[in-house]
């Protein structure tokens, strides 16, 4: 198995009639999905997605690939095929598209319809191709045939790329539920007759790959909630992604079978909702669905609320309702259903949104204690079945953290593709496939790019590190005023703390070591304000250090006059 090196450089020129596939995210992570395709000097692009903030990166509100390594070739883009319809796939399309709004997405009718309905809020008409399953299409010089595949939503697609240095086949993100609520299996015989043509190169989930066996159906969830619907003494709250159309769907027909209305919170989960009843993909009887204003109107054991915050995130909805600051209020005998997966990463802010939950009186119902998911992602059994069909003559996991991409990686080992045509890459690592073989011929940059409110970029890993040391430590400023010519002090130094745990007036200790420092800069002849401040740096956070073993962030300001 092949794997990327720390050193690698910057990849040669595409040999002529290579294929060069380039992830920019998804790998080594889950989320911000985005794989590069290059042949003949075209690109091709697969999902453009986000990767949602974690604690140690406060402020941020979504992470972007990086779209350095395209951004001088945007005219030589075919277009964006989308896989389906979650952010980790589609997020990050409004940001590239800012940088060139015409570039064509091809998508099945929901993931372009939610897309769209994305790209408004930026103010973009996209130009958009619909596909299903089944056809092919031709961007520039990839001929891309269509396969359905089954996912936690509705319409997910695999794509099989056509160029003449061989066939890629993308899965996205699929399981094999063999018993869908929509019906829509994963096209096994088309990836068998794909197989039998001759796939060279397989990208191919890896999110469950450590989990052996197979996917449970979804529909198994429904006894499971009907049981919660039936012992339920007050409102019902459940929390899902805002695109789970089969999963709210099993929460509609609950909610129908014992005479509960039900209320969509947070604008993601109104609008993702009301495309899918309004193309077909949510069947919603008549008066189910009311507006949450009208539900004060009605009998507490007559309401279910379905909402975002399944990952505990800060602002989502289930998060404000643990932490008092929503208009829907928990009280004693509520019950909160979290019907999602714990994404890697997020495990901490769920289970302390549980426990808001939990102090406010409601009985929360979770993976943890309840059968109220399964995965969108085929587990090793799926895997191995889905390799004997297909029978690549490459292998490249994609889709994971580096523990589902070895895991996936040996998967593939076990169903006879050789260890040697195995590649194992990361974020930024190129691998060319030249005369059948895919190899690894360099790196490029795919760092993470971070959106703070309006900010695309600006903010950086230092700033992060501030901002940490901020939260953690405090602050320490110090004023003082010094003469221009003599650099003698003339004014202060005062001293203040804010979040630091040290008191003002205990400043007073550290006072005469900033004197001292300044004077005998002063001596010699040290005047210049930036390297003041260092000397001031250094004074308190010596100080700061010995006595308190801290490291709060310390910001000296320095007047001349």
């Amino acid at each position: 198995m092949s794997h990327p090196h720390p050193e690698l450089g910057a990849p040669p020129k595409l040999p002529e009639g290579g294929l060069r596939v380039t992830p920019l995210g998804g790998l080594g992570e889950i989320g911000r999905n985005m794989t590069v395709f290059e042949y003949g000097g075209r690109l091709l692009i697969v999902d453009c997605g986000v990767l949602f903030p974690e604690e140690e990166q406060p402020g941020i509100d979504l992470i972007l690939p990086d779209f350095t390594s395209v951004r001088d070739r945007l005219d030589d883009i075919d277009g964006i095929v989308l896989t389906h319809g979650h952010e980790d796939h589609i997020g990050g399309v409004p940001y590239l598209l800012r940088e060139k709004p015409d570039i064509p997405l091809i998508g099945s009718k929901l993931t372009l319809a939610l897309i769209e309905a994305k790209l408004q809020e930026h103010r973009i008409r996209p130009y958009t191709l619909e596909v299903a399953e089944g056809d092919r299409e031709r961007l520039g010089p990839f001929e891309c045939q269509f396969v359905a595949v089954n996912h936690s939503i509705p319409d997910a697609l695999a794509v099989a790329i056509r160029t003449p240095a061989g066939m890629v086949v993308h899965t996205g993100d699929f399981k094999m539920d063999q018993l869908p609520l929509d019906r829509r299996l994963t096209d096994l015989p088309a990836f068998a007759k794909l197989g039998e043509e001759g796939i060279d190169l397989l990208l191919s989930d890896s999110t469950n790959a450590e989990v052996p066996g197979f996917v449970p159906p979804e529909r198994d969830i429904s006894n499971v909630l009907r049981q919660v619907f039936a012992s339920a003494q007050k409102r019902i709250i459940v929390a899902s992604f805002a695109s789970h159309v089969h999963r709210i769907q099993q929460i509609l027909d609950a909610a129908h079978e014992y005479g509960r209305r039900v209320a969509f919170v947070g604008r993601s989960m109104v609008r993702n909702m009301g495309i899918a009843r309004e193309l077909g993909y949510l069947n919603v009887p008549a008066g189910l669905v009311v507006d949450v204003k009208t539900l004060d109107d009605l009998p507490d054991d007559e309401v279910v609320l379905v909402c975002t915050g399944s990952q505990g995130e800060p602002m989502a909805a289930l998060s404000r309702m643990a932490n008092r600051d929503h208009q829907i209020r928990i009280v004693q005998g509520d019950t909160v259903i979290l019907a999602s997966s714990l994404i890697p990463g997020n495990e901490n802010a769920v289970y302390r949104v549980i426990n808001g939950l939990s102090r406010w009186g409601a009985h929360v119902v979770h993976k943890g204690n309840a059968k109220v998911h399964v995965s969108g992602h085929a587990s090793a059994g799926e895997l191995l079945y889905f390799y004997n069909i297909c029978k690549p003559k490459n292998l490249m996991p994609v889709h994971g953290e580096w523990r589902h991409l070895r895991a996936n990686a040996e998967l593939g080992a076990l169903t006879g593709i050789p260890k040697d045509r195995i590649v194992i890459a990361e974020d930024g690592v190129v691998v060319d496939l030249v005369n059948g073989i895919a190899k690894i011929a360099g790196k490029v940059q795919a760092g993470y790019v971070y959106v703070d409110g309006l900010s695309v970029g600006d903010v950086t890993e230092a700033h992060l590190k501030d901002r940490r040391i901020l939260g953690d430590e405090g602050i320490i400023s110090v004023f003082v005023v010094v003469d221009s010519s003599t650099g003698k002090t003339v004014g202060g130094p005062n001293v203040h703390a804010r979040g630091s745990g040290i008191d003002d007036k205990d400043f007073s200790a550290v006072v005469p070591k900033i004197d001292e420092a300044l004077a005998k800069a002063a001596q010699d002849g040290i005047a210049e304000p930036h390297q003041l401040q260092q000397l001031i740096r250094r004074a308190v956070g010596k100080w700061v250090s010995d006595n308190y073993r801290r490291r709060p962030m310390i910001l000296p300001v320095v007047v001349e006059v």
